[in-house]
C-alpha cells in the first residue's frame, strides 16, 4: 500500500507543526553536516550521519509522544533524535568522545543515540538488532497494560538480516503495539537494493506477518508524519504493528570512511539535492500553501545555524573521559 499526504489540518497540524517539521529537518541536516566537517578537521574519529533522510526521520518521530513512547534508532537517525528531544550538543559531544556525553561518557562510537529520559534506547553496533529489543519493549508494555508505542529503525541492507524477520514474525503474532520503520535509501552500503531481494517494495514483506506494510515518499515529510500518525494510532488502538518503508536517499557516503563514488556517480547524488531534497520540498510548499513567509524560513534556519554553533563550541569546550573511567559500567561496582 502507498501512503500519499494528507491535508495538514486533517492529520492535526497547524502553522506551528509545519514549522517544526522544517526546524528540525534543518536542524538534523545541520548536524550531519557539523559532524562531517568535524571529523575532516581531525577532531570527530567517525561520523555517519543522515542528509537526505530528514524526512524519513522527522516525519516518523513527530508521531510520537517524547518521554512516554520507546525509540530504538539506528545509527543514521539524527534527525529521530532531535526530533524525540536529544539536543544539537548532546549529539556533539558524543560525536567528539566527551566525558560528559549522556550516550555513554565518551566511550561509545558516534551514533549509537541514547536518553533514559526521553526513552531513547542505545543500540548495538550490528545492525537489526534493534527490532527484537523493540519487539520485547512492547511486550512488556502490553504485559503491563500501559499505554505505550515502540518506534524501531533500519536501514534497507538491515532488513536482510534475520532478526527482522523474527521481531516482526513475533510482533505480528502477539499483536504488538510496535512501528517498524525502514529508511530505504536504495543502497546497504554500496550494494543496491535489486541485489538484496525479489521485491520492490519491502513493505510488501508485512503481510506475511499478519500486519499492514506501507511506502511512502521519505523525502514528503507530510506524507511521512501521515503514515506514522495512522501507525502509531493503530498501536494505541491494540490493533498490532505496522510497517512504514520511507523510500528515500542518502546524499552523503555511507560514513566518513566510504568513498561512495566506487558504487553511484555523481550525476545520480546530484538529481537528488535538487528538487527531490525534503528540506527544500518541505520550505517550497510552506511557501506556496502560505503558511509562512521566505522571511520567517530564513530566520529558522539563522536559528538552527546558530545554535549548531553554540553546540560545536560548548561540546569542545567539554572535558575528555578520565582514563579511571575506563573501567566504569565494566565489572560489579559496591554501593
Amino acid at each position: 500500500m502507498v501512503s500519499t499526504a494528507k491535508a495538514p489540518e486533517a492529520m492535526g497540524l497547524g502553522k506551528e507543526q509545519l514549522l517544526a517539521l522544517y526546524s528540525n529537518m534543518a536542524m538534523a541536516r545541520a548536524v550531519g553536516q557539523r559532524e562531517r566537517m568535524l571529523n575532516r578537521m581531525g577532531k570527530g574519529p567517525f561520523a555517519v550521519t543522515g542528509e537526505g533522510h530528514e524526512a524519513a526521520q522527522v516525519g516518523t518521530a513527530f508521531a510520537l509522544t517524547p518521554g512516554k513512547d520507546w525509540v530504538l534508532p539506528y545509527y543514521r537517525d539524527i534527525g529521530v533524535a532531535l526530533t524525540i528531544g536529544v539536543t544539537p550538543e548532546d549529539l556533539l559531544l558524543a560525536h567528539l568522545g566527551r566525558g560528559t556525553s549522556i550516550e555513554s561518557g565518551g566511550r561509545n562510537m558516534p551514533s549509537h543515540f541514547s536518553n533514559p529520559d526521553l526513552r531513547i534506547v542505545s543500540g548495538s553496533a550490528p545492525v537489526a538488532t534493534q527490532f527484537p529489543h523493540a519487539v520485547g519493549v512492547a511486550l512488556a508494555a502490553k504485559i503491563r497494560g500501559l499505554d505505550e508505542v515502540a518506534m524501531s529503525y533500519v536501514g534497507d541492507g538491515g532488513t536482510s538480516v534475520g532478526d527482522v524477520h523474527e521481531a516482526m514474525n513475533f510482533a505480528g503474532i502477539h499483536k504488538l503495539a510496535v512501528v517498524f520503520v525502514c529508511e530505504n535509501n536504495k543502497y546497504a552500503i554500496s550494494v543496491k537494493w535489486d541485489k538484496q531481494s525479489s521485491v520492490e517494495d519491502v513493505s510488501d514483506r508485512a503481510a506475511g506477518y499478519g500486519f499492514p506494510g506501507v511506502t511512502v515518499d521519505g523525502n514528503d515529510v507530510l506524507a511521512v508524519y501521515g503514515a506514522a500518525k495512522e501507525a502509531v494510532g493503530r498501536a494505541r488502538r491494540g490493533e498490532g504493528p505496522t510497517f512504514i518503508e520511507a523510500k528515500t536517499y542518502r546524499l552523503v557516503p555511507h560514513t566518513s570512511d566510504d568513498d561512495d563514488s566506487r558504487y553511484r556517480t555523481r550525476e545520480e547524488v546530484a538529481e537528488w539535492t535538487t528538487d527531490k531534497d525534503a528540506i527544500l520540498r518541505h520550505r517550497k510548499w510552506l511557501l506556496d500553501n502560505d503558511v509562512a513567509t521566505t522571511a520567517e524560513i530564513d530566520a529558522l534556519q539563522e536559528s538552527v545555524n546558530r545554535t549548531v554553533d553554540e553546540a560545536t563550541a560548548a561540546a569542545e569546550a567539554a572535558p575528555m573521559p578520565t582514563p579511571e573511567s575506563a573501567l566504569r559500567h565494566v565489572y560489579v561496582e559496591e554501593k
